[in-house]
């Protein structure tokens, strides 16, 4: 069919191909006879084509008018399908949608890793850049997210700025922006030494105070023998509150908890000091619940009641630091050698020394996760210390 489209031509036309007007723009009918327009242009040395809409809704007049404008920018040298690319590029929330179901196989925690980036996003930053498109937004954006709650909720701005980061990272191996703006802040943020408040511990002489303190307080008694046996076995918060009878062998003094539940998707057995399996005991005898420590109402204690237990103690740290940093600054304090402080934590150790560290150096923990109870707890063997794991 030659000489310029018409409506009449283009409502004809039914046969699979392409249709020219006459100069660089075409309608190409498909095998299903959906008419798309197309235009031919040359991109800076390089024939495109370029999508332009489908008919009727957009006119033959509009997609003129179209194909008129890309020609001019086309021979200003101006990089249309770069143009194109950032009107389809996603908001920033429609992007952290994607980058959760990217991670989410490797959330083996029931969706609480994807709901919480969904949570901590939607407060800080879905106000100001949520319906940005991700090229849009720009490093003053990301610090004024970022910066507004860096010195007073440290750990939590920390958060936000990693997860933005991970974002935006993937932005960029999208082709929709050349660079991440949350790496642009750093130097325009306080340092972080110069910084408090952040995973605030006590000194781990004052953590048998700090038990003691609990022990006598009016809160829940199972949220008392969870705060306690976090501390005595040097675990995650999440990892003590979500256990379960089904990891626990009290005849070996053993607890395995299972690769779902810990940091490092590896299972970790954990061995029980004297104290801690008395704890255990004390909640079996007084619940049926499939939880060690279940809440008042029967279900798993939030972390916010563990928080909020020492908050109301007046107890000058959080229970993460309490647990885990005191313990290691204990190790450190008393020769306990790097390689079992490391494993009591479930740290993983990199680089060549992983590599070849193969044992879990279990008896040599239970030796040591013994003394730290005795230490926290008061007991004559304390005085067993200095040792050298």
């Amino acid at each position: 069919m030659k000489g310029p489209l018409t409506y009449v031509k283009i409502k004809s036309l039914t046969k699979p191909g392409s249709y020219g007007d006459g100069g660089t723009l075409y309608l190409r009918i498909a095998p299903g006879g959906s008419k798309q327009w197309v235009q031919r242009l040359v991109i800076r040395g390089r024939r495109h084509d370029l999508g332009l809409g489908g008919w009727p809704l957009v006119s033959l007049q509009e997609a003129r008018e179209a194909a008129f404008e890309n020609r001019k920018q086309a021979r200003r040298g101006e990089d249309l399908l770069a143009a194109k690319h950032r009107e389809a590029a996603p908001t920033f929330e429609e992007a952290l949608e994607k980058v959760i179901r990217l991670h989410q196989p490797t959330w083996k925690d029931g969706g609480r890793t994807a709901n919480s980036w969904r949570a901590c996003l939607r407060q800080y930053a879905m106000p100001k850049i949520g319906r940005k498109r991700v090229p849009d937004i720009t490093a003053a954006d990301v610090l004024d997210i970022v910066g507004s709650i860096w010195t007073a909720r440290h750990e939590t701005a920390k958060k936000v700025k990693r997860r933005l980061g991970a974002v935006l990272a993937w932005a960029v191996t999208q082709g929709y922006r050349a660079d991440n703006p949350v790496q642009a802040i750093t130097v325009a943020l306080p340092k972080a030494d110069n910084l408090k408040g952040h995973f605030k511990a006590i000194p781990h002489e004052e953590v048998q105070t700090a038990i003691e303190t609990v022990r006598a307080s009016q809160a829940h008694p199972s949220t008392i023998r969870c705060f306690e046996f976090l501390i005595l076995t040097a675990t995650r918060s999440g990892e003590a509150r979500l256990m379960r009878w089904t990891e626990v062998d009290l005849r070996k003094r053993t607890w395995i908890i299972p690769a779902a539940r810990t940091k490092t998707g590896k299972e970790h057995r954990v061995p029980l000091s004297l104290r801690a399996c008395e704890i255990l005991r004390e909640s079996q005898a007084k619940s049926e619940s499939a939880l060690v420590f279940p809440s008042a109402r029967g279900k798993a204690l939030s972390d916010a009641t563990i928080s909020k237990l020492v908050r109301e103690n007046g107890i000058n740290g959080v229970p993460h630091a309490i647990a885990r940093a005191c313990f290691r600054s204990w190790c450190a304090d008393v020769n306990v050698s790097r390689e079992v402080a490391e494993s009591c934590l479930a740290h993983v150790v990199k680089g060549v020394e992983g590599a070849y560290q193969r044992s879990d150096l279990f008896e040599r923990r239970r030796s040591v996760m013994q003394k730290w109870s005795d230490y926290v707890t008061g007991t004559p063997s304390a005085d067993m210390i200095p040792l050298h794991g």
